[in-house]
Order: C-alpha cells, then structure tokens, then sequence
C-alpha cells in the first residue's frame, strides 16, 4: 500500500511528459494540414524527438520519428489531394531526411551520455573501494601498534633481569628480537604517517633550522650502522672549506627523517670501505643538500618511479628501503618526496660517473638568516 503512492506519481509524471510531446505533434500538424503544401513546417518535429529521447528512450526515438516522417510525407498529397511540385517533393524529403537524422544522432547522444554515466559511476565506485581499502589499512596498521609495544616493553623486562636472571646468549636473542619488533614498529609508524600525509595532508611544526645540524645529528645516528657496514661517512661544503649553517624554515623532526632516509639508503647501498659523502651547498634562493654513494646506481627505467609509494625497483638499484637485502615496502623515498614538497623543496636522485647514485633535494632559503642566533 505504501508504494502506490509512488507508482501514481511515476504514472502522472510520464502521463504528463506524453501529453506534452503529444501537445507539440498536434501543434506541428496543424501548421502543416492547415498551410499550403509549399510551406514545410516538418521540422518542427525535432522538438518532440528530442523530448522522446531524453525522456523515454530508444525504442520511443524511432517509433516517434517514423511518425514525424510519415506526417511530413504525407502532406504532400493531404489535404489538397493531388501530388505537388517537384521542388515541394524536394523540401519535404529532406525535411524527412533530416527528421531522421535528429532521431539516429538524439540516440548516440542519449547512449554516450549512458556510457559517460556508467563510467563515472565505476570510477566513484574505484575511488570509494580505494579509500576503504586506505581506511582499513590505517586502522590495521594503527592497532598492530599496541602488541609490538607491549612485546618490546617485555623484551626490555626480560633483557634487565626483571624475570630472574638471563644467560648472555640469551640476551643475544632478547637484543636480536628486540630490534626485529622496533623495525617493524619503525615500518607501522611509517605507514601510518604515510596514509595520513595522503588524507589529512602533512602538518607541519615550522621553525628556522640548520639543515648542517640536522645532517650531523641523522648521521650520528648512523655510525654503528655504518661502522658495520665499513662505509665512511663524510661532510662537505661545497666551495668552502669550513663549516657553515643552512638555514630554512621547515619541521627539524621531519627534516631529519628525511635525512635518515636518505643516508640508511645510501649506507647499504655502498661497498664495503666506501664513503658516502654529503654535500651541504647554500645558493642565493635554495639551501641544496647531496647525498652521494659509491654503489651500483639506477637503472634509467627506474627514474621516474623512484619516489613513487611501495616501489622496489630491481635487486641491484635503489628501491627506496632501509635493507636492500630485504627489499621491505618500498616507502622510504616516497615519505621523503612528502616531507620535501611539503615544505616547498624540490627531491630528485641522479647518477654518478662513473658510478654511484645521488640523491638530493633543495628547500628555500630562510630570508632572516642574519637575524638567528648559532
């Protein structure tokens, strides 16, 4: 009982739209039958094709346009009853020409305009999985949080003999268990700044900084890493010879992640006894940064994916991750690439001759260097 109601209004309406394109035809034929024979008015018809293929579709195109054809034609001999002219003839087969040309093109427009629809609604309804996807991932990835906190609290537990006493071999395991479950909180944390940078956008904490102090407190960070590794790490200062400040204005805490991206890639990147070397350069508009590496180098084919979210590339070029070994998610150079054009800068990686990679980015210069205190 409910949906007759809705069934009467769906009735009228399409009771209504009929009478309408009803109302027209009769308006058209009476110019026709009630005017010479000469005088072609059968284009008039269009309107009501028109108005049958918006509103009733296909079927209903042609069934109305042979209709408008037929009354076209037929006023050639109705009501005066004798055949006319050649030239009337003429007019009127073209006036039904182009009647069914209305109809044959009305209903490719109409059928395009479905398929755009169709379209769209497949492309929103990719859009909507693709952040239910991103939505469930964040979630997921923000709940595993909590274990691995609390299995590296009882780790630490174990480690300080708070469970009784620990043989060293075993506070070998403890430390190597230890640092597998701070890796996987370091790539949680990773992937929960990353899908919020994508939704939210990256919130920055600014402030002036010197990127110099920046690189040396990422790269101390690093020495185990690199003392393991047997890589040299090393500071430079483009055309000078002595320390000096680049200053900006950005977030040190994302700067630095930055930073640690960079140089962990670089790391495990080289061979064993090389160096990698950064290179702090202060130009007139930007302060440049350069981070160079002695390793394998990229592929050219890898150029423009390198920044991209979970790309790994191949086993012997950079793809992006703290263990190439590994080969990990692909999401160190893709957090970078955020963090840089958030505070306005420019990331890019080239090869050296005759080899290496290097990796570099630019930010703009903070205007009141002069008025900050070393």
């Amino acid at each position: 009982m409910r949906l007759f109601p809705a069934k009467l209004l769906a009735n009228n309406s399409q009771f209504g739209k009929f009478s309408v394109i009803l109302g027209l035809f009769i308006g058209v034929i009476f110019m026709e039958f009630e005017t010479p024979t000469e005088y072609v008015f059968g284009y008039l018809y269009t309107g009501p094709i028109l108005l049958t293929n918006y509103w009733f579709g296909g079927i209903a195109t042609f069934q109305t346009t042979v209709v408008a054809v037929c009354l076209t034609l037929l006023n050639l001999v109705v009501p005066e009853g004798e055949l006319t002219k050649v030239s009337t003839v003429a007019s009127r087969l073209i006036a039904a020409m182009a009647l069914i040309v209305t109809g044959i093109l009305s209903d490719r427009l109409r059928r395009s305009q479905e398929a755009i629809a169709l379209t769209r609604a497949k492309l929103e309804a990719q859009e909507e999985l693709v952040r239910l996807r991103e939505d469930f991932a964040s979630t997921l990835t923000h709940d595993l949080k909590t274990p691995l906190l609390g299995a590296i609290e009882t780790l630490k537990a174990f480690e300080q003999e708070k469970f009784g006493a620990v043989l060293p071999t075993q506070q070998k395991v403890l430390a190597t268990m230890k640092r597998s479950h701070e890796t996987s909180l370091q790539l949680l944390e990773t992937l929960l700044d990353i899908y919020r940078n994508d939704t939210e956008g990256l919130k920055l904490d600014l402030a002036p900084v010197d990127l110099v102090v920046l690189a040396e407190e990422a790269a101390s960070t690093l020495t185990e890493l690199a003392a393991n590794r047997r890589v040299h790490l090393s500071f430079s200062y483009g055309d000078s010879d002595w320390r000096q400040s680049l200053w900006v204005r950005g977030d040190a805490l994302q700067l630095q992640r930055v930073f640690t991206n960079l140089l962990v890639n670089a790391i495990n990147h080289s061979r064993r006894g090389d160096r990698v070397e950064v290179v702090l350069e202060p130009q007139v508009s930007y302060q440049v940064v350069k981070i160079l590496d002695t390793g394998a180098g990229i592929q050219p084919e890898q150029f423009p994916h390198l920044f991209e979210r979970f790309y790994q590339g191949h086993s012997d070029a950079y793809d992006g991750l703290y263990l190439r070994q590994a080969k990990g998610s692909g999401l160190g150079l893709y957090l970078s690439r955020q963090i840089i054009e958030a505070h306005g800068g420019i990331i890019w990686a080239e090869n050296r001759v005759p080899m290496g990679a290097v990796f570099a980015f630019k930010l703009p210069v903070y205007p009141f260097q002069s008025s900050v205190t070393v």
